[in-house]
């Protein structure tokens, strides 16, 4: 993770590059992004790299991966977002917008959530790869044995195929992934007010996890604007959609600062 910077403590990556990074450090408005399941800060370094000067990319890294492997996993949405909003509670002197893919969609939204009881409003919330928090699937392949648990992960593809081959590496890494899993599918929604953000829900065409009707009821989790957006692609569309998605996120980044900051 060369091009991973630390943060003020051991949640947030600061993702810079060269003089283009430097200049980003001082960007009016910065993007907090949120792994999938299984997933790490490093996720988001194609995204940093083509973010425009004016927005600086932010990546958490939860426990349990890369160099917190050492790190007890958290297997909770609700405590994630807890300890993540305090964390960033020292990059509040500036807009931030959030987004999350699939397991990151739904911590972003309770980071939203405690952000917003705190008195900061995120610029936009993105929400990718993810149904709306308050529709619930019984889902438990968290519970699977290891066979079945693999065969999981290889069905949503997103990892090189040469590391899912890669039986010891995957056995080694699975308890941090069931934990994610864990988290995910053990959530409930707690209903509560609809955030005074706009939401803009990004999903693949043939995700099976995040079907179009599912992922359109996001509107009903905001009391600002809605936008949906679908790719061709299943459950990671983004890594073939990058350069497309951050022009969509700088857009509407550019345009809630310039309707100005609602928190403030």
């Amino acid at each position: 993770m060369d091009d991973v910077k630390s943060g003020d403590d051991t949640w947030i990556r600061r993702l810079l590059f060269g003089p283009a990074g430097t200049e980003a450090a001082g960007a009016p408005a910065a993007l907090v992004c949120f792994p999938h399941a299984g997933g790490a800060a490093s996720f988001y370094l194609p995204v940093a790299r083509l973010a425009p000067p004016g927005v600086e990319v932010l990546a958490v890294q939860y426990p349990g991966r890369q160099d917190r492997r050492a790190e007890r996993c958290l297997d909770d949405i609700g405590e994630l977002a807890d300890r993540i909003a305090d964390a960033l509670q020292v990059w509040t002197t500036r807009p931030l917008a959030l987004f999350g893919h699939s397991m990151g969609a739904l911590v972003a939204f309770e980071v939203a959530r405690r952000l917003q009881e705190r008195g900061t409003v995120p610029l936009v919330l993105f929400a990718s790869g993810r149904r709306a928090p308050s529709i619930h699937r019984d889902e438990r392949a968290h519970l699977r044995p290891d066979d079945g648990f693999l065969a999981e992960l290889r069905g949503l593809g997103g990892t090189a195929a040469k590391v899912l081959g890669d039986d010891d590496f995957m056995r080694a890494v699975l308890p941090m992934v069931r934990s994610d899993y864990r988290a995910v599918e053990t959530y409930r929604y707690r209903p509560g007010p609809g955030l005074s953000c706009p939401v803009v829900a990004l999903s693949g065409t043939d995700d099976p996890k995040a079907r179009p009707g599912d992922v359109g009821v996001w509107r009903d989790h905001t009391e600002a604007g809605f936008e949906m957006r679908l790719f061709p692609g299943g459950h990671f569309y983004l890594t073939d959609h990058v350069e497309e998605i951050v022009g969509i996120v700088a857009s509407r980044v550019s345009s809630a600062l310039a309707a100005g900051h609602p928190s403030r």
